[in-house]
C-alpha cells in the first residue's frame, strides 16, 4: 500500500513539527506549508490526498485558501483545526460550521476515515 500524501498547513513552526511527526509515525509522506498562500502554491504543485489546514494564518487564512483550494482541486479532502474554537464559534453563530477540539488520536482518525471514503 502506498503512503497517503499530506499537506499540514499551519503558520506555527512548533505546530508543523508535532502534527508532522504524528503523521510521519503513522506511515503518512508529510509536506508542509506556512501559511494560506504558499498552501495554494504547493496544492498546484503536490499530488495531494488531504490538506490539514490551520484556520488562523497570516497573508490568507485558512477559510479562505479552503475556498481557493476546493475549487482547484475538488477532490482532495480538507480538514480545517484551531486552537480558537471560541472565535469559530463566534464567527458562526447558528452552527453552519461545527468545531470540537478534538484529541490527536481523534484527529488522526478523521484523517484515515477520510481518506479511506
Amino acid at each position: 500500500m502506498t503512503s497517503k500524501r499530506i499537506l499540514i498547513a499551519d503558520d506555527s513552526n512548533t505546530a508543523r513539527g508535532v502534527l508532522g511527526k504524528f503523521f510521519a509515525q503513522r506511515d503518512f509522506e508529510v509536506c508542509e506549508a506556512v501559511d494560506g498562500e504558499d498552501t495554494i502554491e504547493k496544492a498546484r504543485t503536490l499530488k495531494l490526498d488531504l490538506i490539514l489546514l490551520d484556520v488562523a494564518m497570516p497573508h490568507t487564512n485558512g477559510i479562505a485558501a479552503a475556498s481557493v483550494l476546493k475549487d482547484m482541486l475538488p477532490n482532495v479532502r480538507i480538514v480545517l483545526f484551531t486552537m480558537y474554537t471560541e472565535a469559530i464559534a463566534r464567527a458562526f453563530p447558528h452552527g453552519e460550521l461545527a468545531a470540537d477540539a478534538v484529541s490527536m488520536q481523534k484527529l488522526a482518525d478523521c484523517v484515515q476515515s477520510l481518506l479511506r471514503s
